[in-house]
């Protein structure tokens, strides 16, 4: 039994060994300032092999003071690899909106259905998210969904990585916009101590949450309206 059958996946054979498969992933779903990004990255098995000998994999097991820097060369290096790499950057506006109908998952879906339709054709895709993106199958019959599925397959770590090193560049972007006037704008944009008081601040000054920060995320947040 190949692994392939372990993992209940389509078989990719002799007599495809150039096969694509294509992995779905995104970053930046649970904080409160700035863009959630969805990526998708199609590989072979050899540019599977060489990137994950290279370090590729789950965004979140790439920490320390030097991550972001971490990210952004193992992003270069997908994109040398990779036949396709594409992200769709989702911003607080639209989040928000769809929140408000219940609608995230949905969302998700809908884009990671442009990144699939964008791609070349692949013999297998593979999403982070079992039950996220288990609905896609009855579109997609080669659409496997696992839950940390960065470690089903290189192609999904690789997404994880190109979408979490998107998202690092737009909240790099957001917080040069408020250095001047708020200092450094620590910790990525979730709802901690440095977050708090940035939200708190801003409006305080102006009687308003920044147009970067999602609304039906900070309900409940002291100040927030």
């Amino acid at each position: 039994m190949t692994r392939d059958d372990q993992l209940g996946l389509p078989g990719v054979g002799a007599a495809a060994r150039g096969a694509l498969t294509l992995g779905l992933d995104e970053a930046g779903r649970g904080p409160i300032l700035g863009p959630m990004v969805v990526a998708a990255v199609a590989l072979d098995a050899g540019a599977a092999r060489a990137l994950t000998r290279a370090g590729v994999c789950d965004s979140k097991q790439v920490s320390g003071k030097d991550a972001i820097a971490r990210r952004a060369a193992l992003a270069a290096l997908v994109r040398a690899r990779a036949p396709y790499v594409a992200v769709c950057v989702v911003e607080a506006d639209e989040i928000d909106a769809r929140v408000e109908l219940g609608e995230l998952n949905l969302l998700e879906r809908e884009r990671a259905v442009v990144l699939i339709a964008g791609a070349p054709r692949c013999a297998r895709i593979i999403a982070d998210g079992a039950r996220m993106f288990a609905p896609l199958r009855e579109q997609y019959p080669q659409l496997r969904a696992f839950d940390r599925g960065e470690a089903r397959h290189a192609a999904v770590a690789a997404a994880s990585i190109v979408a979490k090193d998107e998202r690092d560049r737009r909240f790099a972007a957001i917080a040069a916009r408020y250095r001047a006037e708020f200092g450094e704008l620590a910790g990525g944009g979730y709802l901690n101590p440095p977050t708090r008081a940035f939200l708190d601040e801003h409006q305080r000054r102006y009687g308003r949450l920044p147009a970067e920060a999602r609304r039906t995320w900070t309900r409940g947040h002291s100040g927030a309206t």
